[in-house]
């Protein structure tokens, strides 16, 4: 890493009780990404990763939020789930230290996520992310910042609670190693050990005498400690319960801390698809496989549905990244089958909505979801009305070119159908057929008749032409 910019902004402490960001959060946020915009702006897509973790996953606007934000930067925001951000920590601290064979425990507070996984190598093993973090903990627990002995032991045993019904797959034992990361553990960690509480890493012993040391200053105002920052200070004591609660029911005796975690594994991942090795790629392999989702058949579709698409790709505005999403869409398309005939694109939908796929954002998700919702029979506007602004247009784009890619390929064979030409805007489709190919598939004539009428709905006139 060159350089580092770091801003404190809370986004998460500027959650309303209607689960809304508030304008003074936005303001702040606006101000610090626009700063940041000056240093990234003029960066090429492919070289920049932005992503959204717990706030943006829960606030209510965060769509409105995102759109505002995408323009300050001049690049997309991706909003992670909690098991996509607890494994690209891991990989970010992995890639940050020694090769071993020993599995690693790694523990990550946030602002309102806790992500705890254990993994070897490279490779995290388990994953779970707990929706409390340094800043929710504070304005549950210590709202006004007074502490007593009280707050703190009902603060750490919430925190135990809900490790609880997980504790069993990362408790001591199921690891070597327990390493921990995000600012709140290095701030922990820098003041211990200036206070000479201890000399390598984050006992419990160190954190007990840290914590009796909040309680005793009595408000967030009064403590003193060296090493403490002063954007650390109002939301020291909720990261102090936090990581106490996890080591008791962890049973941790020592953390080791890196300085490496999500920016780091959003870098090396960065780098990987740069270098075209794409873990998104290995997901949809791998539940190829897994759904035993019929290979041959998705492969048809799917070299189809990339034909069509370089050939409407510079008219209809739609990147190289488009084009891939649409592929894979292809490959999974039929993943509902597995659980019934019957409207199985409804199946497909959710599948690929809900899922666990490594790699792939939230929003990244929901295109997939919506284009296998809208492979055949009547179109569901809904499914891309849910999408945000700046991804429904191409995403409509790209469902007409695998509603037509599934269409010609119903038959299930491997008809050469190379010599279909498409034209496409937002009002007309246009596909030119050799008249002898459309002569001997009847089933395929009835069907684009059909695929009309569907069309209408979207005011899309589909002309079939022959040459």
């Amino acid at each position: 890493v060159i350089d580092r910019l770091r801003e404190t902004v809370r986004l998460g402490g500027g959650l309303t009780k209607n689960g809304r960001l508030s304008k003074q959060a936005m303001q702040r946020a606006r101000d610090c990404l626009e700063r940041f915009g000056q240093r990234v702006r003029d960066l090429p897509v492919s070289d920049v990763r932005v992503v959204g973790t717990k706030t943006l996953r829960e606030a209510r606007n965060a769509d409105e939020f995102i759109e505002k934000a995408q323009k300050w930067l001049n690049h997309p925001i991706e909003v992670i789930s909690g098991l996509e951000e607890a494994r690209l920590i891991y990989l970010g601290v992995a890639f940050g230290h020694a090769a071993t064979d020993n599995k690693r425990l790694v523990i990550d507070i946030g602002g309102g996520s806790t992500e705890l996984i254990v993994g070897k190598g490279m490779e995290p093993i388990v994953r779970d992310s707990i929706g409390l973090g340094s800043v929710s903990t504070m304005l549950e627990h210590f709202p006004d910042g007074e502490i007593t002995p009280r707050q703190m032991l009902r603060a750490v045993m919430e925190v135990q609670l809900e490790i609880y019904p997980v504790a069993e797959q990362f408790t001591a034992g199921k690891w070597q190693q327990a390493v921990g990361c995000s600012g709140s553990i290095r701030a922990i960690r820098d003041i211990v050990q200036e206070e000479g509480w201890c000399n390598r890493g984050i006992t419990l012993k160190a954190l007990y005498t840290l914590r009796d040391h909040i309680i005793q200053a009595g408000h967030v105002n009064n403590i003193q400690l060296k090493k403490l920052k002063e954007d650390r200070l109002p939301i020291l004591p909720g990261g102090v319960a936090v990581l106490i609660g996890i080591f008791e029911a962890l049973h941790i005796e020592m953390l080791e801390v890196s300085d490496q975690a999500l920016r780091e594994g959003l870098l090396y991942e960065l780098i990987g698809r740069i270098q075209h090795r794409d873990i998104r790629a290995d997901t949809v392999a791998a539940t190829r496989q897994r759904w035993n989702i019929d290979s041959v058949h998705a492969d048809r579709v799917t070299t189809t549905a990339r034909k069509l698409f370089k050939q409407v790709r510079s008219d209809c505005g739609l990147k190289k990244q488009d084009g891939i999403l649409l592929q894979w869409a292809a490959e999974l398309h039929e993943i509902g089958l597995q659980i019934s005939h019957s409207h199985f694109h409804k199946h497909s939908e959710y599948l690929l909505k809900n899922m666990d796929m490594p790699g792939f954002s939230r929003s990244e998700q929901a295109i997939l979801a919506a284009l296998v919702r809208n492979q055949r029979r009547a179109y569901c506007k809904k499914a891309i009305k849910h999408l945000p602004k700046t991804d429904r247009k191409k995403t409509r784009y790209l469902s007409l070119l695998l509603r037509i890619a599934t269409l010609l390929h119903r038959g299930r064979s491997d008809d050469d159908n190379s010599e279909i030409t498409i034209q496409m805007n937002q009002r007309q489709l246009v596909l030119v057929f050799d008249k002898k190919w459309l002569e001997q598939h009847p089933l395929a004539q009835a069907d684009l008749e059909q695929e009309q009428a569907y069309l209408q709905t979207l005011d899309i006139e589909l002309r079939v032409e022959t040459n």
